[in-house]
């Protein structure tokens, strides 16, 4: 099946799975990473640039993903909460700025990009069969309503 938006603030995801995780063993696992990517700036009219001034500088963004999945693979459903942060430009003199992948914690994803709201966040979900995606809409409801525990949905 193909992703779909999820209609939650992706703050209140990250918060609720913070504290499903502190409430009970968790029935979810999670996997937070960010990548710094250099991209060319877009040719806009409001930018104001010549090709050649384009050309000469970059954009530098952080893009923070967090893989939510059941601790049970064979449950079929993975949720992701995205967020973008444009850095801003950088001008050709300036150091060379790590790019590449790191795997980051839950709390450090949290710190880093939610608390603060870093960027452009969003949140999609993908379900592999209708059994998947009523489990996966338990999953929405508790979360919508901020319910924990054992017992309250079924994963």
């Amino acid at each position: 099946m193909e992703p779909f938006p999820v209609d939650i603030d992706p703050k209140q995801i990250v918060h609720w799975v913070i504290a499903e995780h502190r409430v009970s063993p968790s029935s979810l696992k999670t996997l937070a990473r960010r990548t710094t990517e250099v991209r060319q700036i877009p040719a806009r009219a409001d930018l104001h640039l010549g090709d050649e001034e384009r050309e000469d500088l970059s954009e530098v963004a952080t893009v923070a993903t967090l893989e939510i999945t059941p601790a049970h693979p064979s449950d079929g459903w993975r949720m992701t909460v995205t967020v973008e942060d444009e850095i801003g430009p950088r001008g050709p003199g300036r150091g060379a700025m790590v790019e590449g992948d790191e795997q980051i914690d839950l709390e450090t994803f949290n710190s880093l990009f939610i608390r603060p709201e870093r960027g452009t966040a969003t949140a999609v979900a993908q379900a592999d069969d209708a059994a998947a995606e009523a489990r996966l809409s338990s999953l929405l409801a508790s979360i919508e309503t901020n319910r924990h525990g054992p017992g309250v949905r079924k994963t």
